[in-house]
């Protein structure tokens, strides 16, 4: 469409930022409404929806003339109208996307049940496969379809994905007689606003010592957090007065309790169970900030590279493959080598926490963008060497790139598997959805992040007509400064990250007590 490289970069980082942000939305309906099968029916509808009116407009309008957008064809101007059809489609794509990714992997482990042993394992086994899978499904579009779009056959790589999609779709309905459903909690904000309103109101109240004094249901009751109750933790004291029973509570001789004055331990425990979370998903974000960068700037320095071989044409987007090839290696090399490994020297049945591999993964990002660096610092010797004057060439072949793609790769194993694992597993069972959508989110924000860098990098490093970090023209930049400093503020938010693992408590629910503290061990 004619856009530059830091333009194309920042659409791309808002596209995928509202991809994930569209996330809170699923999560929300599915947790309160309708419940995580019939949100994966329904987005899934939209995503299909999306993918075929943005090959019909690919098609018709966009693609002019045929094959064009293969690097060598420019594609004539477009109308408008054509540009915001062309809008319309891929964010009614993010919107499908979004709110059926979070909604699906906690309807996916809603299939094990965590009170069997054996299905308690799967189901953490799950989340590394359900990555796998979705990293599977990137190579077949980096691949087979990134070929097409090479080729400027654009339209035909969107009605594949429209096709995929609508496969994809009749399968999940398929097997609808064969899923374990579960009824949605409720409104989960209602529940949040109310222990802060009831807490709020007994500001004056001194908290019991004891526990005991505080109000909880039982039996029955207990349905608005999916029958387990989730037992007290210290911490976060003010909130405990919500749970305070005092004679205003009794005014009335119903056995009936108004909920905006009076909560449940159970319900204060879920708001501190997200009130602790808050740190560690805002250390994610700086990450999926260095994430980002493999489907934006990593792909315009592969363009400025080397990019054949015997005579064949890499396309620089398809180097991504080897993220997903080393996604899919550490993902077995993590369960089968390391994991029994940690379990051994930590002479427990378990390998590294959750937490503690989410810090495993920021160490490897900042490796990442350290080979970024380097690669792209000798890409400029041998383009300044050369052909100081030509546009984004150079002599270095474009697999130097590829420790770069392992390095995230590894990375994501580490680091977006624990997230998933860790959010699922600590939120209460009425906000599943929103556990997975707090992952979905921090790479949401982390587009949205790595979109402001940009801009601020290119207005401070364009100053006095300087061409600036990321120009048209990357000869002319200085890309390596750029992933120097991704480095240096991941070293940073890895050092906040220790910090707020080390004050994390775990939520602990009635009948799987044990896990209370975390030792991240860096």
């Amino acid at each position: 469409m004619g856009q530059d490289n830091a333009t194309a970069a920042n659409n791309v980082s808002k596209w995928t930022g509202t991809v994930y942000l569209f996330s809170l939305l699923g999560a929300f309906l599915s947790d309160s409404y309708w419940g995580r099968y019939k949100t994966c029916a329904i987005f899934q509808v939209i995503f299909v929806i999306g993918l075929v009116s943005l090959s019909l407009s690919s098609y018709l309008f966009l693609v002019k003339p045929s094959g064009c957008g293969d690097e060598k064809t420019p594609c004539g101007s477009h109308s408008t109208i054509h540009i915001s059809l062309f809008y319309i489609s891929i964010y009614l794509i993010a919107l499908g996307e979004g709110g059926y990714q979070p909604t699906i992997a906690t309807f996916g482990a809603d299939q094990f049940d965590e009170d069997h042993p054996k299905e308690s394992h799967s189901k953490v086994a799950f989340f590394s496969y359900f990555y796998l899978a979705l990293n599977l499904g990137c190579l077949c579009s980096n691949t087979i379809l990134g070929y097409y779009e090479d080729k400027g056959i654009w339209a035909v790589g969107f009605w594949a994905s429209a096709g995929s999609a609508t496969v994809a779709l009749i399968l999940f309905l398929l097997g609808t007689p064969l899923y374990r459903h579960f009824t949605p909690k409720g409104n989960p904000f209602s529940r949040f606003c109310q222990v802060i309103i009831a807490a709020s109101r007994k500001w004056k109240v001194e908290v019991p010592l004891e526990e005991e004094d505080l109000y909880e249901v039982h039996g029955s009751d207990l349905a608005d957090n999916g029958g387990r109750k989730i037992l007290h933790t210290e911490g976060f004291r003010f909130l405990d007065r919500a749970a305070v029973i005092t004679s205003k509570d009794h005014t009335n001789k119903t056995s009936t309790h108004n909920p905006w004055r009076l909560c449940s331990v159970t319900q204060v425990e879920e708001v501190k169970c997200i009130l602790r979370l808050l740190p560690i998903w805002l250390c994610t974000i700086l990450y999926s900030v260095v994430f980002t960068q493999m489907t934006s700037i990593f792909v315009e320095q592969g363009a400025a590279m080397k990019t054949t071989i015997s005579g064949f044409h890499i396309p620089p987007a398809s180097m991504s493959s080897f993220d997903i090839l080393s996604v899919a290696a550490f993902i077995f090399i993590n369960r089968r080598l390391i994991d029994p490994i940690a379990a051994r020297i930590r002479k427990s049945g378990t390998g590294l926490s959750e937490l503690q591999r989410m810090g495993v993964g920021l160490i490897i990002a900042v490796a990442a963008m350290l080979s970024a660096g380097a690669v792209e610092h000798f890409r400029l010797r041998h383009s300044q060497k050369d052909c100081p004057t030509c546009a984004n060439s150079s002599s270095l072949s474009i697999f130097w790139q590829v420790p770069q793609y392992v390095l995230i790769g590894a990375s994501e194993v580490f680091m977006y598997v624990g997230q998933l694992e860790f959010f699922n597993g600590q939120t209460p069972d009425g906000l599943k959805s929103f556990g997975s959508a707090l992952s979905m989110t921090s790479i949401s924000l982390g587009n949205y992040v790595s979109s402001l860098i940009v801009i601020i990098v290119l207005k401070a490093s364009t100053s006095n007509d300087m061409p600036g970090w990321i120009p048209r023209n990357l000869n002319k930049g200085r890309l390596d400064m750029f992933y120097y400093l991704l480095a240096v503020l991941t070293a940073a938010d890895f050092v906040v990250y220790v910090v707020c693992a080390k004050w994390y408590k775990y939520t602990m629910f009635e009948d799987r007590v044990g896990k209370n503290e975390v030792d991240l061990v860096v």
